[in-house]
């Protein structure tokens, strides 16, 4: 009787199921590290300029605004302008090495590389505006800034942590006119949430919807 198989057909087969089994690792690999967190909690991210939140928000009292403008309005927050920095540092501690960096780029109009700390994967929407016309005030999502002689994340930024909200709004809707205050929560913040995530129209179903951040 013939042979109807090769005699190496099973080492073909042997090799074809390596080959499978590697790609498949090297597809689940690359997939966590696509959906990996963006970088650790509580650690201090290197900055161009050791910029501190704790000097300028919390001793100055520079209100969020000033230097992220487009808050209010944009997906993004925005990062200010050298130009922005150098309305005080014009004139304040130009000499300091520290600066160097920021006189330097006044000088050249090369704009400094700031490193996000708030770094989503790129298929994650999120829009800052619309968190703050809905009341999400700032702390709740970056902490007590003005304590940070340089930023940090204090928030894990996964899908789990940003569901928890979406689920329970009342937890971070606070009046329209406190979204910038630096406060924690107080036991009234709940009941007076409840009432906001009505006052502001905020569906709560839609507000799972996996369209909602993956578009």
């Amino acid at each position: 009787m013939a042979q109807i198989f090769h005699p190496r057909s099973g080492l073909y087969a042997t090799l074809m199921a390596l080959a499978v089994l590697v790609v498949a690792v090297a597809g689940v690999a690359a997939w966590r590290v696509v959906t990996a967190g963006p970088g650790s909690e509580d650690e201090a991210v290197e900055q161009p300029v050791p910029f501190s939140h704790q000097h300028h928000v919390g001793e100055v009292g520079l209100d969020c605004r000033y230097c992220h403008s487009t808050v209010e309005t944009d997906a993004f927050a925005g990062m200010p302008p050298v130009s922005t920095c150098m309305t005080c540092h014009s004139q304040l501690f130009t000499d300091q090495p520290v600066l160097a960096p920021l006189v330097e780029s006044w000088r050249t109009g090369v704009p400094l590389r700031w490193t996000r700390v708030h770094d989503l994967p790129d298929f994650v929407y999120f829009d800052h505006s619309v968190h703050v016309a809905k009341g999400v005030g700032c702390v709740s999502c970056h902490g007590h800034v003005e304590r940070m002689p340089l930023m940090r994340r204090v928030a894990p930024l996964t899908m789990k942590w940003c569901l928890d909200c979406h689920r329970h709004p009342e937890r971070a809707i606070r009046p329209r006119d406190e979204v910038f205050a630096l406060r924690d929560p107080s036991p009234d913040d709940d009941a007076l949430g409840m009432h906001l995530v009505d006052a502001y129209r905020v569906d709560r179903r839609r507000l799972t919807d996996c369209s909602v951040c993956h578009r």
